[in-house]
């Protein structure tokens, strides 16, 4: 979402075509704002008595884990569970991928153990090179 004008600036315009009697349809060429934006700030000190931008209220979506080191003790509790179980056992409804960015969040991994694969490669490149 844009930045709102500054309060500054909205005075101006409105003291433009109020004080100064400049039509609303000039101020907006002056000023460089559209004319239903002018509009809509002399609805708003209409509505308020004032023209300081609405607060922009950004919810976002709702963290289903808020406690942090709950969700570690949780997850240490349980070391042999998928995603998907961990998610069955939280208390509350949540998702697997929630449990996997929360797992990323506090620095723990998905994997149960880590690929030895490199290794074995490693071993049968050296078996099979010798024969």
């Amino acid at each position: 979402m844009p930045k709102a004008y500054s309060y500054d600036f909205r005075c101006r315009v409105v003291a433009a075509i109020e004080l100064d009697g400049m039509p609303k349809s000039e101020a907006s060429e002056v000023f460089n704002v559209s004319r239903n934006t002018i509009d809509q700030w002399f609805h708003l000190r209409s509505e308020t008595g004032d023209l300081h931008p609405r607060p922009h209220n950004h919810k976002g979506y709702g963290h289903k884990v808020r406690d942090w080191e709950a969700f570690r003790a949780f997850v240490k509790a349980h070391p042999d569970k998928r995603q998907e179980e961990l998610a069955e056992l939280w208390p509350g409804e949540i998702s697997d991928r929630t449990i996997s960015r929360a797992l990323k969040r506090v620095g723990m991994t998905r994997k149960k153990r880590p690929m030895v694969t490199e290794s074995e490669t490693k071993i049968s490149a050296l078996t099979s090179g010798s024969n």
